[in-house]
């Protein structure tokens, strides 16, 4: 079987890049190990004001310690920070952006979360989401897997017993599909997105949402269909992060055959603005992205 590193050096990713790749791609064994000890909330609330798991914290310093010390990397941001890190002894020129624990409020229900990472070049961050050198998850479900692009289609690893990456899944394409999964309050809904979804309703789509958005898209990369966390009336720029979230994973998507928009515009075009910068989010099959822009924005 094709190992991670087997991949790697058959892509045309520079050196540097793939280092750093297989050095995030690493930490999923002692975040994995640290799930039983760091069970409860850590009593803290991060940025956006959600309160953070114990789990959170301990993955989001784990994870910026390893990127500090490996010279690798000018630049981190992370949902869990609120300010981005510098690192000007860095030697390399790569910045991170990641969500170190998606779906934490899981973790106590045993049911799966996941680690997102986004890698530029050119030492910021402060970019858009097309300028992306590569971009990842680990889902830590059953399986330990790895879903990875570095710009050449999407790839799904798996780790082995011997804790290795092999390839589960190459070249994925994500199928137009029929799930679907929305966050909001359907109370607090908009016309325009209640509408959206009542139509997917009537055309039998299968509603699939756990509250890890990692989890969720992976299913509908996958199986095909949309994942959405709209804006809501009195949060019109949605809840998830631009940075952090929808535009790794937009990313990925977007190598897959799918798309991402906010329902207007591509959110992977959108020059941030602040390292948590919010945006409303529609990630899926490409039809279906087209139906969401026809339908808000009509």
């Amino acid at each position: 079987m094709i190992t991670l590193e087997e991949y790697l050096d058959g892509t045309g990713a520079e050196q540097g890049l793939k280092e750093l790749v297989l050095l995030i791609a690493a930490q999923a064994i002692p975040i994995r190990e640290a799930f039983l000890t760091n069970q409860t909330y850590a009593g803290t609330t991060n940025q956006s004001g959600e309160e953070q798991a114990a789990m959170d914290t301990w993955a989001d310093r784990h994870i910026t310690r390893v990127l500090q010390r490996s010279g690798l990397v000018r630049e981190v941001a992370s949902e869990e920070q609120d300010e981005i890190l510098k690192i000007p002894e860095s030697q390399g020129e790569y910045a991170v952006v990641m969500d170190p624990l998606d779906g934490s409020s899981l973790i106590q229900v045993n049911l799966a979360v996941g680690t997102i990472v986004g890698i530029y070049d050119h030492g910021t961050v402060m970019q858009p989401g097309e300028k992306m050198r590569a971009a990842l998850y680990m889902l830590y479900g059953p399986m330990t897997v790895l879903t990875l692009t570095v710009g050449e289609g999407v790839q799904i690893f798996a780790l082995d017993s011997h804790d290795r990456y092999v390839l589960l899944e190459a070249d994925v394409k994500m199928p137009e599909g029929n799930l679907y999964g929305s966050g909001g309050l359907r109370t607090v809904w908009t016309e325009k997105h209640a509408k959206f979804i009542d139509g997917c309703e009537q055309d039998g789509y299968k509603l699939r949402y756990s509250g890890s958005f990692v989890a969720d898209f992976h299913q509908i990369l996958k199986y095909g269909g949309i994942y959405c966390y709209p804006a809501v009336v009195g949060k019109e720029k949605g809840k998830l992060r631009l940075m952090f979230e929808a535009n790794p994973i937009g990313f990925i998507a977007t190598q897959a055959g799918g798309a991402i928009c906010n329902g207007r515009e591509n959110v992977l075009t959108i020059n941030p603005e602040k390292p948590h910068q919010k945006t409303p989010l529609y990630v899926g099959s490409k039809g279906l992205i087209e139906k969401v822009k026809g339908t808000l924005c009509t």
